[in-house]
């Protein structure tokens, strides 16, 4: 996509000039460069997080819980048919200003429509600046006929069908509301691709600067709204906000520990014991709701068989690999849907490690002596994965015995994403973190409809499990749902497009001197609300 390819490019310098250097500052050591700065261009977390401190969506996930409370929208309604949204908007939110534009207007119902037309409108010229958006196009889209306004301060979502899972995929980082007024300003300058690269929103704070795979660096945002609208806990509690890219979990807690950051996210499961133990340190962890799985391209041979999936999952010794990936953090699972999250089906379990078995079933398959394949592992931790390279070489050394020739391969991480989201790759681990507490989010990613906008990696396609979880969508019952995404789960565990690896619980160190953090599993991780004690 034309803007991940731009933002690796971005230039050193600050993006609205020099950053004071003001002594409260919060320091925070993260994993990776995000593959893009507006979230609505990436699927990743790295570029939720950086979204989740500069802009605001209608409607918001209260920080560290499930609950949905408002946001730039004050209120809504819905028509009794489930097909008409009505948003009431905020007044008086003001947005973020640089040397390039300065707003000379609030925010309104203009801002939304561009935002949300922009990607609904195939055809118009916002839409081929950025090529695509793959969180709309998967959990809104299919819904969603229309957006427009009633006056200034009220917008209208019109839906082709009802839709239970839109309020809550409203909340995604990739809703976020941008300004129609600098989109303007910045196509008559000529330089339309700005709005992403240096985006302007209403959060609590600025993007001020980005230094690839070195930092990024935020300060507060004097005018949020938020201060006075009722949204106090997610008000910046520090002047400025860094982070400080830190691929390795070791260097990132060696960092803590030596003063230089204050935060240090993803930990080594193998370091827990110790930050507990360590004085002046703190460890949050909570249970998340979360997928992981190595895909595989079932349109390819030999994948496009079913005996030699279920074959490679067998092979895999499950237990030991969770046991040394996952430390204690995590516990073998088959089930898409994680036990936090309801729907889940606690029926399936994970494929027997049996080699010998996994072995006949290859030869009845027509590959008695095995094959040769790619392992595509992630390079970096996540709480669902919190250590991609030794998963592959246990899978690696467990596919060997059966004959399976495995080749680990890995790229930078905004690399990664953009080769498997291309299609790259036989065979690579996936997966992710709810960001909205439904089971649909994740669930359409194995639909057909799914291949077409990027989220099926394993190019699966399943009627009976594609209606199943369509059927879910259209109805607001939900023991009547969680049947339905139960009956799909037992599909895709059947059919083993892809081999699922472990339920897990996230984890992140503090120092102690940092006040008001909550551990955040839904979406992007805000900070707003954190400060540091004198």
């Amino acid at each position: 996509m034309q803007h991940r390819h731009l933002i690796a490019c971005l230039a050193i310098a600050p993006l609205f000039g020099a950053m004071p250097a003001l002594a409260d500052t919060l320091v925070v050591c993260t994993e990776a460069s995000p593959d893009a700065l507006n979230a609505a261009l990436s699927t990743a977390n790295t570029s939720f997080d950086v979204t989740e401190q500069i802009a605001d969506r209608l409607v918001e996930m209260e920080i560290g819980g499930s609950k949905l409370r408002p946001g730039l929208a004050e209120s809504w309604t819905i028509s009794p048919d489930g097909l008409r949204y009505t948003f009431k908007l905020r007044h008086g939110v003001k947005f973020q200003s640089s040397a390039a534009f300065k707003p000379t207007r609030d925010f309104n119902a203009d801002d939304v429509l561009f935002s949300y037309n922009r990607m609904l409108d195939h055809s118009g010229a916002w839409y081929k600046v950025a090529g695509g958006y793959d969180m709309f196009a998967s959990f809104i889209e299919p819904a969603l006929q229309s957006v427009t306004k009633d006056g200034d301060d009220t917008v209208v979502l019109t839906l082709k069908a009802p839709s239970a899972s839109l309020l809550n995929a409203l909340s995604i980082q990739s809703m976020s509301v941008w300004s129609a007024e600098y989109a303007e300003a910045m196509a008559k300058a000529g330089t339309p691709g700005q709005i992403d690269q240096m985006p302007l929103g209403t959060g609590p704070f600025q993007l001020v600067q980005y230094t690839k795979d070195s930092t990024l660096r935020f300060r507060a945002f004097a005018e949020f709204w938020g201060k006075a609208g009722g949204m106090t806990d997610r008000a910046a509690g520090v002047d400025n906000l860094v982070f400080a890219i830190t691929p390795d979990p070791a260097v990132r807690l060696a960092k803590l520990r030596a003063g230089e950051c204050q935060v240090a996210r993803y930990p080594n499961a193998a370091d827990l014991d110790t930050i507990r133990k360590t004085p002046g340190l703190a460890l949050q962890e909570d249970t998340i709701a979360s997928v992981s799985h190595l895909a595989m391209r079932t349109d390819h041979k030999p994948f496009d068989d079913v005996r030699v999936r279920r074959a490679l999952a067998m092979a895999i010794d499950l237990n030991s690999l969770v046991k040394a990936v996952y430390q204690g953090t995590g516990t073998p699972t088959a089930a898409l849907i994680p036990p936090s999250l309801w729907g889940h089906n606690a029926e399936v379990k994970p494929y027997p490690y049996d080699p010998a078995a996994a072995k006949a079933l290859l030869a009845e398959a027509g590959y008695p002596n095995g094959f040769t394949t790619d392992l595509w592992a992630i390079p970096v931790a996540r709480a669902y994965m919190p250590n991609g390279r030794r998963a592959g070489e246990m899978i690696q050394a467990d596919w060997a015995k059966i004959g399976v020739t495995a080749k680990i391969v890995t790229f930078e991480w905004g690399e990664y994403l953009r080769r498997r989201r291309t299609g790259e790759g036989d065979v690579g681990m996936a997966g992710g973190t709810w960001d909205y507490p439904d089971p649909s989010q994740q669930a359409v990613g194995f639909t057909c409809a799914g291949i077409a906008t990027g989220r099926n990696l394993d190019n699966w396609c399943n009627k009976d499990y594609s209606d199943l979880v369509n059927k879910a969508n259209l109805i607001t019952d939900q023991d009547e749902r969680a049947k339905l995404y139960i009956a799909a789960q037992q599909i895709l565990h059947d059919e083993v497009p892809s081999i699922f690896f472990a339920d897990a619980r996230a984890f992140v160190a503090l120092s102690g001197k940092v006040a008001g953090f909550k551990l955040h599993f839904l979406g992007g991780q805000p900070f707003g609300g954190v400060s540091l004690k004198q």
